[in-house]
């Protein structure tokens, strides 16, 4: 395993609600999805994926609401192993989903929000520390 596994990976917590956006394959990225310090667009065949700040969502968008977003203490190199295991696996062995997100530099995780005291415990257990932004 790469050294930079094998120890317990920081984290910090971006602040506000996000959500998780659905839209239509062929909608153009909106506007809105670029108004905050993290936003998240995934295209597929099926679907534009958006992740966001709730605040900045229009109403209509289908949304699930109410995650809270962790950001993995990075950068990590690209030849890193175990990086996400090392802190899903303890959430996935408390029953917390998650939904992972990552970025050249680091990943995020989006945690329920109501979930959220849970998790930290977890991750606290497993030598995380929660570390300021």
């Amino acid at each position: 395993m790469n050294q930079a596994a094998a120890r317990p990976v920081d984290f910090s917590i971006l602040p506000g609600e996000f959500v998780v956006c659905r839209l239509p394959a062929d909608t153009p990225v909106p506007a809105w999805t670029h108004a905050s310090p993290f936003s998240s667009v995934t295209r597929t065949a099926d679907e534009l994926s958006v992740i966001c700040p709730a605040g900045h969502v229009p109403a209509e968008v289908r949304t699930e609401r109410g995650w809270t977003l962790l950001g993995l203490r990075g950068p990590f190199p690209f030849d890193a192993v175990g990086i996400l295991s090392s802190v899903l696996g303890p959430l996935a062995g408390a029953g917390i989903p998650i939904l992972a997100v990552s970025t050249f530099d680091t990943d995020y995780i989006l945690v329920r929000t109501a979930q959220l005291p849970r998790a930290l415990q977890v991750l606290s257990a497993v030598g995380c520390a929660q570390r300021l932004p």
